[in-house]
């Protein structure tokens, strides 16, 4: 598989996003889904020690016990654990990487990245405090979450010389969900940021199994307290318009969503989720479609006519 940089990170195009583990799929199908991503050739691992309360940690660090080089590992820190404690003071992030480091079994984390943006806290401390962990070869580089591009212009500004930077932002990003593409992508490009996109398949709306007027699947995550705005008469049209684009040039929806992520600036790796080994599998593969101009110009007309 392609690989790309973070950072001095070498990652695959394609990652696995680790947000199923735990509640949603226990710890031996979680090992199954992280040996058939490694088998199709996935190193990049991004999950968050707030993933079930650390269970995602838990479970990841059984799997991948005597693995550890085979894998480009990525966290985060800053929602609550459920004890009340959050944010991104410096004591704290001192504390949640060493319990994140404990959980995972390491002894250091690849790419270390604050979860959501904290008011109470002076960037440039979170900052410093990062840049510590980093001289002390608990993390090799450090990324956020959920930063507007005003915040980014912040962070980038808090730096000292020197000092560890924000190698990457991970925010919303997919064909049904644009808003980086007005500010923080450009932001991104100009400062030399990857943007790592999560909910690349729109919350299952660009997997191909959803079709109109056909039911919900069985356990399906459109009946979900978001279903209702995400799965729209609006939205399954253009569901119907991408597939026929998909089959014209020998592809699936899937592959077309993975693929058209891969293909943006600024866009190392597409972090997508699985629950079996059959997704991971299949999520590995839907990176390869190697874009012309002309054919994203195409999608982007599908998507956004009816905008």
């Amino acid at each position: 598989m392609e690989r790309r940089r973070i950072g001095s990170l070498e990652v695959s195009v394609v990652g696995l996003g680790c947000n199923n583990f735990g509640w949603r799929i226990d710890k031996q199908a979680t090992k199954a889904v992280i040996d058939a991503a490694l088998a199709s050739g996935i190193n990049f691992l991004d999950t968050a020690d707030m993933y079930d309360t650390g269970k995602s940690e838990e479970f990841m660090g059984e799997a991948l016990r005597g693995r550890r080089k085979e894998v480009v590992l990525a966290t985060k820190f800053g929602f609550s654990m459920g004890d009340g404690k959050s944010g991104a003071k410096p004591a704290y992030v001192r504390e949640a990487l060493d319990a994140s480091l404990r959980r995972l079994g390491v002894d250091h984390i690849d790419l270390y990245q604050i979860h959501t943006p904290d008011p109470a806290t002076p960037i440039a401390d979170t900052l410093g405090t990062l840049n510590d962990l980093v001289k002390a070869g608990k993390i090799r580089e450090i990324g956020c979450s959920n930063f507007s591009a005003d915040q980014l212009r912040e962070a980038e500004a808090a730096v000292k010389p020197g000092a560890a930077r924000f190698v990457s932002v991970q925010n919303e990003y997919s064909l049904f969900h644009r808003a980086p593409e007005a500010d923080v992508l450009p932001q991104c490009k100009k400062s030399g940021v990857a943007f790592i996109p999560y909910f690349p398949l729109a919350n299952g709306l660009l997997t191909g199994k959803y079709r109109k007027g056909q039911p919900l699947p069985a356990n399906s995550r459109g009946k979900d307290a978001f279903g209702p705005t995400v799965f729209t008469e609006r939205n399954l049209d253009v569901i119907e318009s991408l597939l026929r684009f998909a089959a014209l040039h020998g592809h699936s929806l899937l592959e077309l969503a993975i693929s058209w992520l891969a293909a943006q600036d600024t866009v190392p790796s597409v972090i997508a989720g699985a629950k079996t080994p059959e997704q991971a599998k299949m999520n590995a593969r839907a990176g390869g479609w190697k874009f012309t101009k002309a054919e994203l110009a195409e999608v982007d007309e599908i998507v956004l006519q009816s905008a």
